[in-house]
Order: C-alpha cells, then structure tokens, then sequence
C-alpha cells in the first residue's frame, strides 16, 4: 500500500475508514471474510491491520493476485486452518485458478509439511538414541538446543 493511501486512511474517522477498507475487501474478495468482518468494529486494531496486510497480500508488484491466492492457499492447508483454506480457495477461483493449479499448490504444500515433520522428528530421535547432535555432529555443543535439553530437565532416578 502506497504511502500516500496510508496517510488518506489515517487521515479519516475511524469509522469512515474502517467502512472504506472493508468496501476496498469486498471489491476485491466478492466478500467480506469472517476475521475482518468480526474486528470492524474495532477500528484502532483493524485499521492498523488492514493496512499492514494490504501492504504485504494485495500490493505486491513483484506477484500476480492469483500466485498470491496460491500461497494463501498452500500455507492454510499447511496450517489446516479450514475457514482460510475455503476462503482463498473461493477467491483463487474467481480469479480464474484452475481447479489443477489449487490442488498443486495444496501437493506442494503437504510435501514441506511433511518434511518439517520428518526433519523434526528424526533429529530428535538421532539425539536421543545417538547422543549426537544431528544439527552440528558434535555431541559436546554447548551452543545445541537439541544436545543441551537435558540440562533443563530433571535428574533421572
């Protein structure tokens, strides 16, 4: 969001501004969805996240709207938050996303998901049973917080 938008914004009533972004949202999504419709009526906190969130998802000069929807949707599915995923999912589609596309885009995403997972836990099932640090390969790193968890935890009887 220009600079230039952001002072018109702040320079309004509140309300007057709040009414605006959420016309700006509507326009833009074909809808208003439930996080923003539920803080309109808190202007000091919406505002300021409005405007933060438009400067990051709807401004971007460097992506198109639709690869901006194709990572919303990739990261709500990554996070299984389910009334994301079916909002982006609805605006992806208005935009011409094809069917194909969203479903490469939630693919790719439970292929990282599942590589955290794995990468997680084998490094600290390596640690545990190895007594090696699988970050560094060096059992004695006092700088590890995987090699170093134990001096948090209590004595074993």
């Amino acid at each position: 969001m220009e600079l230039e938008r952001i002072k018109e914004i702040l320079d309004k009533e509140p309300e007057e501004a709040a009414e605006e972004i959420l016309a700006d949202v509507e326009k833009r999504y074909g809808e208003i969805p439930y996080i923003i419709n539920f803080m309109k009526d808190m202007p000091e906190i919406f505002i300021s996240r409005m405007i933060y969130e438009n400067s990051i998802m709807r401004e971007f000069k460097r992506m198109d709207p639709k690869t901006v929807e194709l990572i919303c949707i990739a990261v709500a599915s990554a996070l299984r938050c389910e009334h994301c995923l079916k909002t982006h999912v609805r605006v992806a589609k208005r935009l011409g996303v094809s069917r194909e596309e969203i479903f490469d885009s939630i693919l790719i995403a439970s292929t990282v998901s599942t590589a955290a997972v794995l990468a997680e836990g084998t490094r600290s099932v390596d640690a545990e049973f190895n007594g090696s640090c699988a970050m560094s390969g060096n059992s004695t790193d006092p700088n590890c917080t995987i090699c170093n968890i134990n001096s948090e935890l209590p004595e074993e009887d």
